[in-house]
């Protein structure tokens, strides 16, 4: 009919067994149901019909594609329990609505895992910003104190996109700078003597990725976690490529870094400028290459010609950790006297 609409909706690395059903089962009681024409071509889910109906019918079908990208082999008992919590005017799925990597209704980004039956949402407006600056642009610097999610959105977003066939390897790198003290002679091999200063990228990935998916995935080499100064003379084409602590990579190195990328790779830069363990702060190549505006309690976002900043009160990681920060970062103040 004339006044009918059409309404598409992502399914980009969902199985389509999982989510049709054997014979498309779950499709077709989807459009018995609720009166619309379904069809699932390629990663695209198309809803026809009238506008109620298809306004219903797409919060329903968000949520079957929510369950089956989680790794859920849906069936028509599925299809009933969406549409029953819907009609009763709870939020179908525990309001999972959002698709992964995507821009709900209300604009914000949420990542769904797969295999781990999680979803990593912004707690804060700035976070939002940051997810959203990584899926609109190829490079993003993200800077501010620890504990505001800049790795670990980045690593989940790296995940996602693996995950949906965008690239096909993820690379993280970190400058191998000991913190404030010398370490010393290190036994083991290469690998073994730089795996300490990676430890903290291995902690996100697992958290993301069950660990025999990650070691797989790293003997593979689908996922490579390697110092920054490996990465001189390599072209990384095809790959999400993440910089963790470049608060701590040389101006030259950061150069080196940024002429690595190849075709159809993304980067995302970040660090916190209060913490550089070089011995002559102004060598850090985080500072030549981020906005002069963002001061030293701010996030910024870095992403075409516009730049965002996040106040210290993005944090969240610990509850306290805004005030304690601030409190590191103010003037040393003399003793009091009694």
């Amino acid at each position: 009919m004339s006044d009918d609409i059409m309404h598409r909706l992502s399914t980009e690395g969902v199985d389509p067994l999982a989510l049709a059903g054997v014979n498309d089962g779950n499709l077709v009681e989807l459009a018995k149901r609720l009166g619309v024409r379904v069809s699932l071509r390629g990663d695209t889910l198309t809803l026809q019909g009238p506008l109620s109906a298809v306004e219903r019918a797409a919060q329903v079908a968000q949520v079957l594609v929510d369950l089956a990208r989680m790794g859920d082999t849906l069936d028509v008992s599925d299809v009933d329990r969406v549409l029953s919590e819907e009609s009763q005017g709870a939020a179908p799925g525990g309001g999972g609505g959002a698709g992964a990597g995507a821009g709900g209704a209300d604009g914000e980004y949420k990542i769904i895992l797969p295999g781990l039956r999680r979803v990593i949402a912004p707690k804060t407006a700035g976070q939002r910003d940051y997810l959203h600056a990584i899926a609109q642009h190829d490079i993003v610097i993200g800077i501010g104190p620890a504990g505001t999610g800049k790795t670990y959105l980045a690593v989940a977003a790296a995940v996602d996109a693996l995950a949906r066939k965008r690239v096909r390897r993820i690379i993280l790198a970190r400058p191998a700078v000991e913190a404030g003290e010398s370490l010393g002679f290190l036994p083991g091999d290469v690998q073994e003597k730089v795996d300490p200063y990676l430890r903290p990228l291995y902690d996100a990935l697992e958290d993301m990725m069950p660990r025999d998916r990650v070691q797989k995935a790293i003997d593979s080499r689908t996922i490579e976690i390697a110092p920054l100064a490996y990465m001189r003379g390599r072209t990384l084409s095809d790959a999400f490529v993440i910089l963790d602590e470049a608060q701590n990579a040389t101006g030259m190195q950061m150069k080196m870094f940024l002429t690595r990328l190849g075709v159809n790779s993304r980067a995302v830069i970040t660090g916190d400028k209060t913490q550089i363990d070089l011995a002559n702060r102004e060598d850090s190549g985080l500072l030549q290459v981020a906005s002069p505006a963002g001061s030293r309690c701010a996030i910024t976002a870095c992403a075409g010609p516009g730049c965002r900043g996040w106040r210290c009160s993005s944090t969240w990681r610990f509850p306290r950790a805004p005030a304690m920060w601030r409190r590191c970062s103010s003037p040393a103040r003399s003793p009091s006297t009694r």
